[in-house]
Parts: C-alpha cells; structure tokens; sequence
C-alpha cells in the first residue's frame, strides 16, 4: 500500500521539509518569547509619565510573531501527518494553510520592511519629550523633575547612554557634573554613545533579526507548497488507490 517510486521519495522530501518546517516554527516562537520578555525591551516598553506609556508597536509585532510560530507548528505538524498517511484530505488542508500562511507573511513582510524604522523612531520621539521635560520645564516643579529623571535613569541604565546626541550627552554629564541635574548614572565614565544611537541599534537589530526568522520559513513554505501538491496528484494517480 502507498505511492512508490519517484512520489515516494516526494513523500519523504515533504515530511523532511516538515519537520523543519515545525522546527522553524519552534523557532519563532522562541525568538518571539525571547523579544517578548527581554529585559532591555521590557524595562524601556513598560515606562510611563505624566500617564504616557512608552510607545507599544513593538509588542504589536511581536505577539504576532507569537500567533504565526504557533500556527506554523500545527501547520508543520499537519503536513508531517498527511504526508506519512498519504492523505489527500490533509494534504489538501495543509497546501491551503500553506498559501494563507504566505500570502499573510508577505503582506507582514513588506507592510514591516516600510515601517521598518518606526519603533525605533517612536521610541526616541518619547525620550526626546521626557529628556526635554526634565532639563528645561520640569525643573522648575520638583515632583516633575523627580518623576522625570526616574524614567530617564531607566533609559540611561538600560542602555549604557546620556543625551539625545553627542552635544546633549556633554551638556547633560556637565549638569550632573555640577550637581544641576542628576540624570546620567555613570556620568564620571564619560558617556560617549547617545541614547538616539542605542535605542536605535538595539529595536534595528531585533527587528532585521525577525526579518531573517520570517524569510526561511517563506523559502521553507515555497518548497512545501510545491511538494504537497506534487504528493497529492502523485497520491491521486497511484494504481494502489
């Protein structure tokens, strides 16, 4: 009983693609987990002032890489399954989560390479108002300025920076410097990186890190695609069925 010949070697190359299939789904949703409870990440998303939370776009992305990772690993389980029983009717379903799988994953790919910058950029858009409130309007009202330097020593702890850039990280170590400001913690270190930079490398490299994750699996997703339907109509004309 079974397709022999070249299907059957079909049949294996598909349970093969499968299981890798499944494991990149592992994958994901480990690397999503990871980026989901990161401490750098999470310590900088969970701030908020003056009842202003730090920009949440990232989290966004993220637990929709969580939902694909699992939904990949039921459709790599699916497809290791239809292809060991040879059933047309699993295999059918699974070339079908396949195609909505890709067409989701594209649409997510390009929509996430055109906003490529944009948590990065929200992110520093709310240092820059928290940074600037505490130099300039909050010294002026010490509960502000107290509530300010307390969420901008998490951005400067965090990310080993003082400053929005090279000239605002001297002007702030000089204030600290002279007691007029207590923002940088290790201003005697002489701080060179700006929190721009830093905030920068740490969501850009994370972000082309999920590019690459979603990538494989869509070059992994092409070679299935095509197999299954090679299997089933392999599968259809077997004279054992």
């Amino acid at each position: 009983m079974g397709v022999e010949g070249c299907t059957k070697c079909i049949k294996y190359m598909l349970f093969f693609f499968n299981f890798i299939f499944w494991l990149a789904g592992g994958v994901i949703l480990g690397v999503a987990l990871w980026l989901r409870h990161d401490p750098k990440t999470s310590t900088l998303l969970e701030l908020e002032f003056e009842g202003a939370h730090a920009p949440s776009t990232f989290y966004i992305f993220v637990h929709i890489l969580i939902a694909v990772g699992a939904v990949t690993m039921v459709v790599g389980f699916l497809g290791c399954y239809g292809a060991i029983q040879e059933s047309q009717c699993l295999l059918g379903t699974f070339f079908v989560c396949l195609v909505i799988l890709f067409a989701f994953e594209v649409t997510g790919g390009i929509l996430g390479f055109m906003h490529k910058d944009t948590v990065s950029k929200e992110m520093m858009n709310y240092y820059d108002s928290v940074y600037d409130k505490a130099m300039t309007q909050s010294l002026i009202d010490p509960s502000k300025k107290q509530a300010a330097a307390h969420v901008l020593k998490v951005f400067h702890e965090t990310l080993s920076c003082c400053g929005k850039d090279q000239g605002t990280t001297f002007l702030t170590q000089f204030t600290d410097a002279f007691s007029l400001t207590d923002i940088c913690p290790s201003a005697r270190s002489s701080i060179v990186s700006s929190c721009h930079h830093r905030i920068k490398e740490l969501f850009s490299d994370k972000i082309y890190l999920i590019g690459i994750a979603v990538l494989v699996v869509a070059v992994i997703m092409i070679f299935e695609m095509i197999f299954s339907m090679v299997l089933c109509c392999g599968i259809r004309n077997s004279p054992v069925y």
